[in-house]
């Protein structure tokens, strides 16, 4: 049985896309110098923000919505093979369309 992880409150989960393996003129990059794409798969969400009068903000993206988000951003977590990123919304700059 897989596991699964439910984000609370105001956290996201994030599936990163996968890194290029070559450069656009064909050099095959080595495992340390591929750079982490800012760019992944919304997995899951909490339910929301909850402001200082007890109200839930509910969020501005949903599941699978693919996004751009910001470097260093957000917690790695790896589970069953593949790695995700939990992330506060705020950390998401725009949804890919």
């Amino acid at each position: 049985m897989a596991a699964k992880i439910r984000p609370l409150n105001d956290k996201i989960l994030i599936e990163r896309s996968k890194a290029d393996e070559k450069t656009k003129g064909g050099i095959i990059l080595p495992e340390g110098a591929k750079e982490k794409p800012k760019e992944g798969v919304v997995v899951s969400v909490g339910d929301g923000r909850i402001t200082e009068d007890g109200t839930r903000i509910p969020f501005q993206v949903k599941k699978n919505d693919r996004v751009l988000f910001k470097s260093y951003s957000g917690t790695d977590v790896k589970l069953d093979g593949k790695e995700y990123i939990l992330m506060s919304e705020d950390d998401i700059l725009a949804v890919i369309e």
